[in-house]
């Protein structure tokens, strides 16, 4: 399973892509085969460790739409990714299951439980928003997929695949809830499932 790491909102500045780096090469393990980072203005970073499974030729990760606005970081698989593009009007730029949540995101931003309910399959993802500075991340219903949250002492947040990412970084951390998204404007867990 490939592995996933983002900070948000951090105080680090010009330090925080070196940071969130370190931090993620504690996933390597996860993903072998692509490691992937997109630092936003100094202030969020999104890491990812890829196990090239499906489209393996040009699925690497994170994901950016076609307007470059919303970036995407997914450990997981989607299987229904085939019935989900028909629904969407979008031009798809991989064959990875996991692009398919950027239209989905992008069709309703406002109710994410709308389009969560869509996905079947197991997943723990995080999309940042360039437009709005928002983020949501969210976990598949049963927990399948593992991922943690942590707050840095620089009031950042932070999510990984494993709690060894966070420890070097962050003063408290839990499990993230299974069958929940956080969102980064209100800083609260809602159940989706």
């Amino acid at each position: 399973m490939c592995g996933i790491l983002a900070v948000f909102e951090s105080a680090h500045g010009k330090l925080l892509r070196a940071k969130a780096i370190e931090a993620s090469k504690a996933l390597r393990h996860r993903g072998p085969d692509w490691s992937g980072y997109h630092v936003h203005k100094n202030v969020h970073a999104l890491c990812h460790e890829r196990l090239a499974i499906v489209d393996p030729l040009s699925g690497s990760q994170p994901l950016v739409s076609n307007d470059g606005t919303a970036v995407l970081c997914v450990n997981g698989e989607i299987y229904n990714h085939k019935d989900l593009r028909c629904e969407t009007e979008y031009q798809y730029k991989t064959g990875s299951d996991c692009e398919v949540i950027i239209p989905l995101y992008q069709q309703n931003t406002a109710k994410p439980e709308l389009w969560l309910n869509k996905l079947r399959g197991m997943f723990a993802f995080i999309i940042f928003d360039s437009n709005t500075d928002e983020f949501i991340v969210a976990r598949d219903h049963v927990g399948i997929c593992p991922l943690y949250i942590g707050w840095g002492d620089d009031g950042s947040v932070w999510f990984a695949s494993e709690f060894k990412a966070l420890l070097n970084s962050c003063v408290r951390f839990e499990a993230f809830p299974p069958g929940e998204y956080f969102r980064g404007s209100t800083k609260k867990f809602t159940k989706w499932f």
